[in-house]
């Protein structure tokens, strides 16, 4: 019961020191008003919403960005690509993933990692990872993606998750299982620990993603 109580009171914390400010800081007006355009007025909320996050955060340190940003962008809806934008697989821009007001797996990483970049973490700390996800009512693993962040290079990563909305570090995952990471500047694969750099980002969806940005 205590433990609910806190995490109401935290939630109303969050929510209050992240109000809609009159005057957008991180966005031009022009930009705000195609957006509104674009996605209505719900919309604009989201996004000045979005843009008084990044001036709140800008002030924490390390953990408590990583927990705003985290909490924030978990609050949006989920659902899946082909229910959503019609495709199987489509990698929403932040701006898309705000306007629209839902998105799945890698739309919160993306949108995650946009923002941390934005508050000023360095690229070479920060990696969307796709892993293989084991749920305890399945046998089957599903595809899923989170963002991850090392304080160091070889440092274990804390994880950035949609599903488990909690930052823990990967240690305390044991239900995700790598395949590949990658940032604008590098790909890896996972190995039995660790992870291989095997060079620049050429995905192709990343490389449509960027376009769009």
């Amino acid at each position: 019961m205590k433990k609910a109580i806190f995490t109401v009171v935290l939630s109303f914390f969050i929510l209050t020191s992240i109000s809609i400010a009159k005057n957008p800081i991180n966005f031009s007006q022009k930009k705000i008003n195609e957006f509104t355009k674009k996605y209505g007025e719900k919309a604009k909320k989201r996004l000045l919403l979005w843009d008084n996050l990044i001036e709140v955060a800008k002030h924490k340190d390390i953990l408590h960005k990583l927990k705003l940003v985290n909490d924030f962008f978990n609050k949006i809806k989920y659902e899946r690509d082909i229910t959503h934008w019609g495709k199987v697989d489509y990698w929403a821009s932040p701006f898309e993933f705000l306007g629209s007001g839902a998105g799945d797996c890698e739309d919160y990483a993306i949108a995650k990692y946009f923002t941390l970049r934005q508050l000023g973490i360095k690229d070479k700390k920060l990696r969307i990872v796709y892993v293989k996800l084991k749920t305890r009512n399945s046998k089957y693993e599903q595809a899923h993606m989170v963002l991850t962040y090392y304080h160091k290079p070889n440092a274990t990563p804390i994880v950035l998750d949609n599903v488990n909305k909690r930052l823990k570090l990967a240690t305390r995952r044991p239900d995700l299982k790598p395949v590949y990471s990658f940032n604008a500047n590098g790909l890896w694969r996972a190995k039995n620990k660790g992870s291989q750099r095997v060079g620049k980002n050429n995905l192709k969806s990343w490389k449509n993603l960027m376009s769009r940005i």
